[in-house]
């Protein structure tokens, strides 16, 4: 069965797949970065998880896989296939094309940006595969974003389309890692909304879901955090859709997991900020941690079909 190899590497762990040209996962399995051995035991580890997952296809469908996508954080050059540099990894510049094609026997491999990936993988196969134009925004840690044209996702000229979570939507405001004040992400991510209510509630262990579950349970300092959180997205959201008007956006990442205590608020509040805009649909994301891995099968597939049309590898985008 013709099948390419998808990895999908986070700071903490790594998800892996087998993947189909349906987009089917023939197989999945994870496995742990290992980020505290350093930067080059993280390569090791992902080329030595791929040629096992490589071994793992010729062995249960007949032939080894005919190539590889593998969504990595931080910055990436796609178009040359390397990994610039990654913070919580610690790498940079490591050129993971060529190392992953010469472990995997030369096969082609693709290379993308893991938001971006996860974003292909979403708008392509999960709640955007109706749209020509989407937004695609998990509210995680941090806050990033892919912007999906025709079934493709923009990076940018320079890698870095989509950066949502760094558009400034309270001037002067909480000190953001960028460099700037006033980051969406400082007060829209989950992260952000769990010391908003750690601060709130004086526990230091509660959650941006026990935030969630105390609006649900009527809590009024509760409700005063996610009406802020709830607001600085709505404002990140209108200045996304007045530049981009996309179809749909969709809303994925742990805030995310919400539901309707999230939505409900959130789609009110855009329709209340837009004018002359296009209100856009507001969705959740459907495809949960398995986007990563379906967007870099996506990636690998596409790299296959270019080549068939005689695109040469150092010359495909992601």
């Amino acid at each position: 069965m013709r099948h390419v190899i998808a990895l999908d590497v986070g700071g903490t762990g790594m998800k892996a797949a087998l993947v189909g040209a349906d987009g089917t996962l023939l197989h999945q399995a994870r496995r742990a970065t290992e980020r505290e051995r350093g930067a080059d035991a993280v390569v090791e580890t992902i080329l030595d998880f791929a040629a096992d997952l490589r071994a793992y296809g010729e062995e249960h469908f007949g032939e080894p896989a005919a190539a590889a996508g593998v969504a990595v954080p931080g910055v990436v050059d796609e178009a040359n296939g390397i990994a610039l540099f990654a913070a919580n990894l610690g790498w940079r510049d490591v050129p993971m094309r060529t190392l992953l094609s010469a472990r995997l026997d030369g096969i082609p491999v693709a290379l993308g940006h893991d938001v971006r990936t996860g974003g292909l993988g979403e708008g392509r196969l999960g709640a955007g595969k109706d749209a020509d134009r989407f937004l695609f925004l998990p509210l995680g840690t941090g806050i990033a974003g892919a912007i999906g044209i025709d079934g493709r996702i923009e990076p940018g000229a320079h890698g870095s389309a989509g950066e949502i979570g760094h558009v400034v939507v309270r001037p002067g405001g909480v000190p953001c890692g960028c460099g700037q004040r006033g980051c969406l992400e400082r007060y829209a991510s989950a992260s952000a909304v769990t010391l908003a209510w750690q601060a709130a509630s004086g526990d230091e262990h509660a959650t941006a879901a026990d935030c969630a579950k105390a609006v649900d349970a009527g809590d009024e300092r509760a409700a005063a955090v996610w009406r802020d959180t709830v607001d600085a997205l709505a404002d990140g959201l209108v200045m996304a859709l007045t530049l981009l008007d996309p179809r749909t956006l969709i809303i994925g990442g742990g805030l995310a997991e919400a539901g309707e205590t999230l939505f409900t608020p959130l789609r009110a509040a855009v329709a209340e900020r837009v004018t002359f805009q296009s209100l856009p649909t507001i969705v959740p994301a459907v495809l949960g941690d398995t986007a990563g891995c379906l967007g870099a099968g996506l990636l690998a597939w596409d790299l296959l079909a270019e080549h068939v049309e005689g695109t040469d590898n150092t010359e495909v985008t992601a």
